[in-house]
């Protein structure tokens, strides 16, 4: 099925570590948005918890079609998305989403993201905490909106993309942008890969959008933000500068 189909093919990328409480309730959200040719992967890094084989589990309950990538390695948020698109690459997704396993992104946006992906010249629409009507959870820590702030205004800085969320990390993305960029050579891993794949995008001469959402906190399991992710976030805009990416 081609990107200017009637009805794409949509594979939501959901990564997965301990995260056996949320993933059904979000599977259950993307149920209900009901849209046709929608269905999710979960790739799951040998969770502890089980949350592979509650995966598993839905791929025969669940009303869309759930399937699952088991890794066996856990190593890093950027390494299981980058694995999870080039599956949902090779089995004929016309869009991929990434989104959290979390419930921190609102899956109701994900139709106004897709309609944004088809109706304009975008190659990629973020769901922004940071455009007007977008915003963050009031229950959100203090100092985590401040080091996300700090982030992006950091990020823009340095590598000037000129989007107001350079850190989101729910996205829509087309099909042909997901090649073009080369998804396959990203090699930043944690929260930078949000930043690699957007410094990407920019480079190639394409164009980022942005749809406002309202990010919330997670309500079960822990966040996975290290003290590591953060020294790497820091580091790879400067990496990327020097990588020569898009010349």
């Amino acid at each position: 099925m081609s990107e200017a189909s009637a009805d794409p093919r949509i594979t939501v990328v959901v990564p997965t570590y301990n995260e056996r409480e949320n993933l059904p309730k979000l599977v259950g959200m993307l149920t209900d948005l009901q849209m046709k040719n929608l269905g999710v992967l979960v790739v799951d890094d040998g969770s502890p918890d089980g949350t592979g084989d509650v995966a598993d589990g839905l791929t025969t309950s669940a009303a869309i079609p759930v399937s699952v990538l088991h890794r066996t390695t856990k190593d890093g948020l950027g390494r299981a998305y980058v694995a999870g698109i080039l599956r949902a690459l090779e089995e004929g997704a016309d869009i991929v989403v990434q989104m959290d396993a979390d419930l921190s992104h609102p899956c109701e946006a994900i139709p106004r993201m897709v309609q944004r992906l088809e109706e304009s010249d975008a190659a990629v629409v973020l769901g922004s905490r940071y455009v007007p009507g977008g915003a963050v959870a009031e229950d959100w820590p203090w100092h985590r909106k401040a080091l996300s702030k700090w982030a992006n205004l950091y990020v823009n800085a340095i590598l000037r993309l000129k989007v107001k969320d350079a850190t989101a990390g729910f996205k829509a993305w087309r099909a042909s942008t997901l090649r073009t960029i080369d998804v396959a050579s990203v090699g930043s891993n944690g929260y930078a890969f949000q930043v690699e794949m957007n410094y990407r995008v920019i480079k190639h001469g394409l164009r980022i959008a942005e749809v406002p959402i309202r990010f919330e906190e997670r309500v079960d399991g822990t966040s996975k933000m290290s003290l590591a992710v953060q020294l790497e976030s820091a580091a790879v805009p400067w990496k990327l500068l020097r990588s020569g990416i898009g010349k």
